[in-house]
């Protein structure tokens, strides 16, 4: 039985519900079923094993031009630039083999680089700048193909682990040989400054931010050797912490640069640490297939291929294939425009007001991109701020929202005064929206659909349960006032933050903004751009955010404890205070039981049940109110081969993830010349930009 139906039979048998008004309540019942949409690829199923191995080749290969730079003695040989045992790719699962080397892949984003220093929370623009420099522990992104049966994330940085007897610890051996970009070695140093100086330390927030209480709250970590080091937890077999080892919360950044500029090590203060390396400063050592080398405001970023990169083909050829990356610093709606029209060359295409004119300009047989649609895995929420004690610092107007942001009937009213359907239509009219009733997304492993409690739109429904949270228009204007107690009776006002780099968001928040408005809740929107709506999600302060949905709601497995406020900060929308305390309202406390079962479960049948309990307390109580959800595109140009089919724009990573861009290739007959750097590598860090070799 639902919530407010136990409540209105409690209050009949008091005698204390006014029926008439109980009487517009209309009852949840289970999502509508999604539109019918066909243009949908599917993957091919493999074994992780089939993807990629670690093992030495009897010779490698490089690049021609990369090859005057060891004979001019600028450059080690190929051979002792790579691992002992490099990861080497199947050639079998590359939908179109061994390639060439050569070209260029353009894209065009709308973020702009902070700066290079990720681990300490700058962006680098988003758009896959970050994911072509980082590479991190183990990855996620290919496992969109991964048969079921086998899936747990790939090694990466880390070639290996095996878990202890009792499951009381984790010991991680890293891939031997592997070098930086400017030759430094890859090492456990490196992890050991990542753990210390970046996880645990409070004055230092990664971009995606990783905390102790992302790998288990009371974990430890030990160091063995150059090569291997431990996990200790507080809890037997914490299987996700296998996920949290992937990106954006274990991407180690080179200890060899950044050490000496971290206050525990002698530097000036964090912020000098976090801002030593703004976009101008070139060459910035990575581990991933590229590096930056040019840079030009508010125009492009250049990158080109690390010598040093530590993954080849089985035929021995060094990758990556691509010799150079430019990222174009439009905007986000432009970048689908590029993609479509060929003057850029991949999108993820998101912003479902693109979706039509996308669609028919890839229907030319001439046009120059191809769109393969994935799954309907984004998904956008209504988060009400649910912290009561203080996080954030609520003035008196603020805290009286949260109370009401705490009340259920509150919720379920804004649940109700949204017409998802109409909401859909605001952004694209076709088979592309669905409904969402919030929590896990229909059609990912495990979703429930009888689990799930779907509220309606009914504004005579909505209005009785503000009227049941104690709102009333007291002074005729249309719009609902507080209690006389609370504020003076004055109306309810509340500010809605909203990313306004994304048209998709803006626009969703002016629908909400406008069905509240019908109901009588007056709402203000606070647009602010991305990295700074971040900031003030980050710190509280706002009453409700429009959201774009995290991976832990498609995934589970990863991102689990993210799935509800386990921790004084995993959840988005119920932060503990500055003094460690959570206030979880009964609800959120049996979320997180679930979730910490799930956790502790290693039992296939046990972990599905725990996620039928974790949606319906989720879905019935609203701890999000979910609003839409549709498919991504991939808009990538057609010359590129390599890519692998039914890849998702976002599932368990971004698709620049996805798609495997070290890999990607461009056959020799249809290469452009699009290199702004031909024949060059990157320089010193800090440098001037590219070298050529001699």
């Amino acid at each position: 039985m639902r919530t407010h139906t136990r409540a209105l039979l409690a209050a009949l048998l008091l005698g204390t519900a006014p029926v008439a008004l109980w009487a517009q309540m209309v009852e949840p019942t289970t999502p509508p079923p999604a539109p019918e949409f066909a243009a949908q690829g599917q993957p091919v199923f493999v074994n992780r094993d089939e993807i990629y191995s670690y093992r030495a080749l009897p010779e490698y290969h490089e690049p021609e031009f990369v090859t005057k730079f060891v004979e001019a003695g600028q450059l080690p040989p190929v051979a002792e630039r790579l691992p002992t045992e490099p990861l080497v790719y199947s050639a079998a699962n590359m939908p179109d083999g061994v390639g060439a080397y050569g070209d260029v892949m353009r894209h065009v984003i709308g973020g702009r680089p902070e700066g290079w220093n990720y681990t300490a929370g700058q962006s680098q623009g988003w758009g896959g700048i970050d994911i072509g420099l980082s590479e991190c522990l183990t990855r996620t992104g290919p496992l969109f193909q991964v048969n079921p049966e086998d899936l747990q994330p790939l090694p990466n940085l880390a070639k290996s682990w095996e878990w202890s007897e009792d499951g009381m610890s984790l010991t991680v051996n890293l891939i031997e040989g592997a070098k930086w970009s400017d030759g430094d070695p890859f090492d456990t140093k490196d992890i050991a400054f990542y753990w210390n100086d970046v996880v645990l330390d409070p004055e230092v927030t990664p971009l995606n931010p990783a905390s102790q209480e992302t790998f288990g709250q009371g974990t430890t970590l030990e160091v063995i050797d150059d090569h291997s080091f431990r996990f200790v937890f507080t809890t037997p077999f914490p299987e996700q912490v296998l996920y949290s080892l992937a990106y954006g919360t274990f991407c180690p950044g080179p200890s060899h640069v950044l050490e000496p500029l971290h206050p525990a090590h002698g530097g000036e203060s964090y912020d000098a640490f976090k801002n030593a390396f703004p976009p101008d400063y070139l060459n910035f050592p990575v581990m991933g297939a590229w590096v930056p080398v040019e840079y030009r405001a508010d125009d492009i970023v250049v990158m080109r291929r690390n010598p040093y990169y530590w993954k080849v083909d089985e035929e021995g050829n060094q990758l990556p294939y691509l010799d150079e990356m430019h990222y174009r610093l439009s905007t986000w709606a432009d970048r689908d425009v590029q993609a479509v029209a060929g003057t850029g060359d991949f999108s993820n295409l998101e912003q479902a007001e693109n979706f039509v004119e996308s669609l028919r300009r890839a229907a030319d047989e001439n046009a120059p991109a191809r769109l393969q649609f994935g799954p309907r895995i984004i998904g956008y929420s209504l988060y009400p701020n649910l912290s009561g004690n203080g996080w954030g610092e609520p003035d008196e107007r603020a805290q009286a929202v949260r109370e009401l942001n705490r009340n259920e009937h509150f919720r379920m009213g804004i649940s109700q005064a949204i017409d998802r359907q109409r909401l859909g239509e605001s952004l694209v009219k076709g088979p592309f929206i669905a409904q969402y009733a919030g929590g896990l997304y229909p059609g990912t492993a495990y979703y429930d659909e009888a689990s799930t409690v779907f509220y309606p739109y009914s504004l005579d429904s909505a209005k009785a349960h503000f009227a049941e949270a104690g709102l009333e228009d007291t002074d005729g204007n249309g719009f609902l006032n507080f209690p006389e107690g609370t504020l003076g009776g004055q109306d309810v006002q509340i500010t809605l933050l909203v990313n306004g780099d994304y048209q998709t968001d803006r626009n969703l928040g002016e629908g909400v903004v406008a069905m509240l408005e019908e109901a009588g809740i007056q709402v203000a929107l606070n647009t602010l751009a991305g990295n700074d709506r971040d900031a003030a999600r980050d710190a509280g302060q706002y009453d409700w955010m429009v959201y774009r949905n995290g991976p832990e709601l498609i995934t589970v497995v990863q991102g689990t404890t993210q799935l509800a406020p386990t921790g004084p900060a995993t959840s988005w929308n119920h932060h503990a205070n500055e003094a460690g305390e959570l206030d979880l309202l009964p609800w959120e406390q049996e979320m997180v039981d679930t979730v910490n079962a799930f956790i502790a479960s290693r039992d296939p049948t046990e972990r599905t049940e725990l996620m039928k309990q974790y949606q319906r307390v989720f879905t019935e109580n609203l701890y999000h109110v979910g609003l839409v959800a549709y498919p991504g595109a991939l808009v990538i140009n057609k010359r590129f081969a390599n890519i692998p089919e039914g890849a998702p724009i976002f599932q368990f990573n971004w698709a620049e993830d996805s798609i495997m861009r070290e890999r990607v290739f461009v056959p020799a007959d249809q290469q452009q010349d699009y290199e702004l750097h031909p024949d060059t590598l990157p320089g010193a860090p800090g440098g001037d930009g590219p070298v050529t070799a001699g």
